[in-house]
């Protein structure tokens, strides 16, 4: 089954969301850019666990997560953001990016933009929204 451009973040997240319309807005995406929380990942072939993550690019089949989800995006995006992402898709770039995106994610919660819900797993934030 193939699927449109679609990029996938924690709708939950505030830091995850502003990072999300600043793509929208200023890379300017043609791809769908969704919450995995209103996502059918069934039909993009995803699983709730590889939503929760990291950030999703999935394409024909194609799923790239994380650093590597986000140079696809820069790579399909308007002339000058295209070498961002060739550069963040190159071997090293890549190798590096991962550990600084690890260290992002699990402190996204501090960053401007993100709030405590952010640092909470998906389990944890249903549990606190029912109670």
């Amino acid at each position: 089954m193939s699927h449109a451009q679609t990029f996938v973040y924690d709708g939950d997240c505030a830091f995850c969301t502003k990072a999300a319309e600043f793509l929208e807005k200023h890379v300017r995406v043609t791809a769908k850019v969704v919450p995995w929380q209103w996502a059918d990942l069934d039909a993009l072939g995803v699983t709730q666990a590889q939503a929760e993550k990291a950030v999703l690019w999935i394409e024909d089949d194609h799923l790239r997560a994380g650093p590597d989800a986000i140079a696809v995006v820069l790579r399909r995006a308007q002339w000058y953001w295209r070498p961002f992402g060739w550069l963040l898709s190159s071997k090293l770039v890549s190798k590096l990016a991962w550990p600084v995106y690890r260290l992002i994610a699990r402190n996204r919660h501090r960053l401007p933009g993100g709030t405590p819900t952010c640092s909470l797993p998906q389990a944890e934030r249903n549990r606190r929204t029912a109670a």
